[in-house]
C-alpha cells in the first residue's frame, strides 16, 4: 500500500490543484476570471496554484488584451495532461486495493 501512496503527485495534493487540472483536462483553456469563478477561489489563491503548476509544467499561461482589458488564459500541457492522469491512476489503484 505505501508504493501506492508513492505513486501520488505532489502537485495535485491541493483540492484547488486538482480542481484546476480537471478543468484544463476537459477544456482547450480557460481565462483566469472564468477558473476563479468556477472554482470559487480569490484572486490571490488561485495565481498561487496557477504559477505551482505552471512551475511544475503543467499548465502554460497566455497573456493578450481584448480590447484595452488585458486576458489571461491557461491550458493543459501534454507534460500536465500525462501526470494528471498518471495520478488519477494512482488514486484508482488505491481506491480498488482498500
Amino acid at each position: 500500500m505505501i508504493d501506492l501512496l508513492a505513486q501520488f503527485n505532489k502537485a495535485f495534493e491541493s483540492k484547488a490543484r486538482l480542481n484546476i487540472m480537471s478543468v484544463l483536462m476537459v477544456n482547450d483553456s480557460m481565462s483566469f476570471n472564468a477558473l476563479k469563478e468556477l472554482l470559487g477561489l480569490t484572486d490571490g489563491n488561485l495565481a498561487t496554484h496557477l504559477r505551482a503548476l505552471e512551475e511544475s509544467g503543467y499548465v502554460t499561461v497566455s497573456k493578450q488584451f481584448v480590447g484595452r482589458k488585458p486576458n489571461t488564459t491557461y491550458a493543459a500541457t501534454d507534460t500536465g495532461r500525462q501526470a494528471f492522469q498518471d495520478h488519477l491512476n494512482a488514486l484508482e489503484a488505491f481506491i480498488k486495493n482498500l
